[in-house]
């Protein structure tokens, strides 16, 4: 969650020149603000050593209560939906892609978006796609797998046509433009990987 709010904040800008492009401009600030929430939270429940379901749980419910727009409850029903799906004070890399399945598939009926509409669903479904393939190896491996799995999908929304949310008012107008919902997807599945690979000084 530290790894996910630094790289919202330092791409804030960018998600924000997205979502002008195609939405109503506010994808990055609503998002930098609601996981500036999220570390707040995250660093509460690590010292009050809260298990990772009920952690994921508590930072979607945070998401949801800080966040405008669609982002907030979108993303925040992933986590929490992913946290139920995970019990006990580790998970293997088999548990977690079913969490993250869990995720993606409760961020599917609430959205009512898939893979092809222009949304975040064309990043995350591809990224949980990947890393469920890698359940047999280490989580850092799962995790860079579905990071690039993610980025490939965030970069396939441009030549779409957007057939949900906000993007879809403008019609043809939205093709030739990057997502900026599967762009902060991305984001969010490279910080995944880079905080669980160890740094060559490691």
């Amino acid at each position: 969650m530290r790894a996910a709010a630094a790289a919202i904040a330092a791409h804030e800008a960018e998600l924000s020149a997205l979502d002008a492009a195609i939405g109503d401009g506010d994808h990055g600030a609503n998002l930098r603000r609601g996981f500036s929430a999220v570390a707040v939270t995250a660093e509460q429940l690590v010292a009050d050593g809260v298990q990772p379901g009920p952690f994921l749980v508590e930072v979607g419910g945070t998401l949801i209560s800080s966040v405008g727009g669609a982002a907030g409850p979108l993303y925040g029903t992933a986590l929490r939906s992913a946290g139920k799906a995970l019990s006990g004070p580790a998970a293997d890399t088999a548990a977690v892609g079913a969490a993250l399945r869990a995720g993606l598939d409760a961020l599917c009926r609430l959205g009512g978006a898939q893979v092809g509409d222009k949304t975040m669903v064309d990043a995350f479904a591809p990224a949980v796609g990947a890393f469920q393939s890698a359940a047999d190896q280490d989580l850092a491996t799962a995790a860079l797998r579905a990071a690039a799995a993610a980025e490939e999908g965030m970069r396939a929304t441009t030549p779409l046509r957007a057939r949900k949310g906000r993007a879809s008012y403008l019609g043809e107008r939205s093709i030739g433009h990057q997502d900026p919902g599967a762009t902060s997807t991305a984001l969010m599945f490279r910080a995944l990987a880079e905080s669980l690979t160890p740094s060559p000084a490691e």
